[in-house]
């Protein structure tokens, strides 16, 4: 009896036990996300070039610019533990995982593409679905603004609920400069405009002549 009597108490202050740890983890996991976070900075909306070019208008497809992305993306996080991809289809969908310690939660976001007058993107949050969890979405933006890397002139604003996509502030080795020109995902319609110094081909002596 008195054997029976100490199993029985071993397995209900495991189960004890057990219930407390996932109570903490659910609570820290809150507090990451609920603390507040410095005001983020929106790149600014205008990108000076002052040498003289040329400019081309490049059109492309919803499949070939998400190849380009999520290239770009493996790249950017090949050393990294985070992984996340774009896909583009009636909207922006953003599928990752944010590190929770040992752990990570499932994340999926929907954008709506906002092109600015300076050639720059703006994603307005459509949708957000983390895990299993019910947040608000402004928090698990704040958490991912924390915690999310991303390029210099990708900048979340939680406080907008909505991604910067600065395309002019790209860094590019062959100093074209990039702006966006037209992006309409349901008719799969998508422009880029190309501005190509002359002094990066060389001939900006000849024009002056």
């Amino acid at each position: 009896m008195e054997q029976g009597n100490m199993k029985k108490n071993k397995w209900k202050w495991a189960f004890i036990v057990l219930v407390l740890l996932n109570v903490s983890v659910l609570l820290i996991i809150a507090v990451l996300i609920f603390w507040p976070v410095e005001q983020t900075k929106v790149p600014t909306t205008e990108h000076q070039t002052t040498q003289e070019s040329s400019e081309f208008i490049i059109r492309t497809t919803k499949k070939n610019l998400n190849e380009l992305i999520n290239a770009y993306m493996y790249e950017y996080l090949k050393n990294s533990k985070h992984k996340y991809s774009v896909s583009l289809e009636e909207d922006v969908q953003l599928v990752g995982e944010l590190p929770v310690f040992s752990t990570t939660v499932p994340v999926s976001i929907r954008f709506e593409p906002l092109v600015q007058d300076n050639g720059d993107v703006v994603l307005k949050q459509k949708s957000i679905t983390l895990g299993l969890l019910e947040l608000p979405n402004k928090k698990v933006m704040e958490y991912m603004s924390k915690h999310l890397p991303v390029p210099q002139w990708v900048t979340i604003n939680p406080d907008e609920e909505e991604i910067y996509v600065a395309v002019t502030q790209m860094d590019i080795k062959s100093n074209f400069h990039v702006s966006v020109e037209h992006m309409d995902l349901d008719a799969n319609n998508l422009s880029f405009k190309l501005k190509v110094p002359y002094e990066t081909l060389g001939i900006e002596t000849f024009l002056q002549k």
